[in-house]
């Protein structure tokens, strides 16, 4: 049987701020770790980050040069699916789309048939249930091997991974997700497949009542954010936390919250969804709530 002990290399698929993220402590771990994506552009980003970020962690002390040398040596890049293909395990990282992750789990699925290959999800709202339930429509038994892996950003400083187990996943599989964890050096904690887990569950509907807050007047953004930063011990601001995941990302995790618990009150604030219309979506865009452009 196969363990996270002796799991070599990780398959990650999405380049952006969280597959880089994964792919990296992968590495720190002693994992090989393949980072897929479709676009070369994402992916020399990535690549200079991991070396800008390890050399900042050398200089800081955090870290030796040839531990930090051996780590990037870890960490392959490629737009080529089937490069991916002899990872012991999977973490996808692609947008917080369910149609794109039922499309991305029938290729899985097809393409990894070993049985000892865990299909790990990342998504932060999403049902691992209807996940694997693509999975397993693709191959007979492929949806025992899907369950949730859900980092957070930024995934070398935080701790959490919220482990989310659907209907058909393995205990086994569980387990093993888990002791990779702790192998990672994160702290896993588990979650019922129940839509936004425990994390966006609690966390999203604050953010899109501060968006609320604001349209309705209760308060400027930069006063708003000081009142729960100052005053309820938060480390940022709900409004900046929602500019540092994307605007974006937090409209579409309230849209699967109302549509999973059925209940329109978890719909996004008009007035972020207004923000995404414009295209101001936060750090990444350099406009969200807040100006980062200079």
């Amino acid at each position: 049987m196969t363990t996270a002990d002796n799991v070599s290399s990780i398959a990650i698929l999405g380049a952006g701020q969280m597959g880089g993220g994964i792919a990296q402590v992968a590495a720190v771990a002693g994992i090989d770790a393949v980072c897929f994506d479709m676009h070369q552009t994402s992916l020399d980003k990535t690549k200079a980050l991991h070396e800008k970020l390890m050399a900042r962690a050398v200089e800081k002390g955090r870290m030796e040069q040839g531990d930090a040398d051996a780590a990037l040596a870890r960490i392959s890049y490629t737009t080529d699916w089937d490069a991916m293909g002899g990872a012991g395990w999977v973490v996808e990282a692609a947008a917080e789309k369910e149609a794109l992750k039922h499309e991305l789990f029938t290729r899985l699925a097809e393409t990894f048939d070993d049985e000892s290959v865990v299909l790990a999800t990342n998504t932060s709202s999403i049902s691992s249930t209807r996940i694997a339930a693509a999975a397993e429509r693709a191959r007979a038994g492929a949806g025992e091997r899907v369950i949730g892996m859900h980092f957070f950003n930024p995934v070398p400083v935080m701790k959490l991974v919220e482990v989310i187990k659907g209907l058909a996943t393995s205990d086994e599989v569980t387990q093993r997700t888990i002791d990779l964890s702790v192998r990672m050096g994160k702290e896993p904690h588990a979650a019922n497949d129940r839509a936004g887990f425990v994390s966006n569950r609690v966390l999203m509907p604050m953010i899109n009542e501060a968006f609320y807050a604001w349209m309705e007047g209760v308060a400027e953004p930069e006063d708003l954010d000081a009142i729960m930063t100052k005053g309820m011990a938060h480390p940022m601001g709900p409004l900046r936390l929602a500019d540092f995941i994307g605007l974006d990302t937090c409209a579409m995790i309230m849209d699967v919250l109302a549509d999973g618990l059925n209940d329109d009150r978890y719909r996004a604030c008009p007035l972020l969804k207004q923000r995404v219309d414009a295209g101001r979506l936060g750090n990444k865009t350099g406009r969200g709530v807040f100006d980062y452009s200079k």
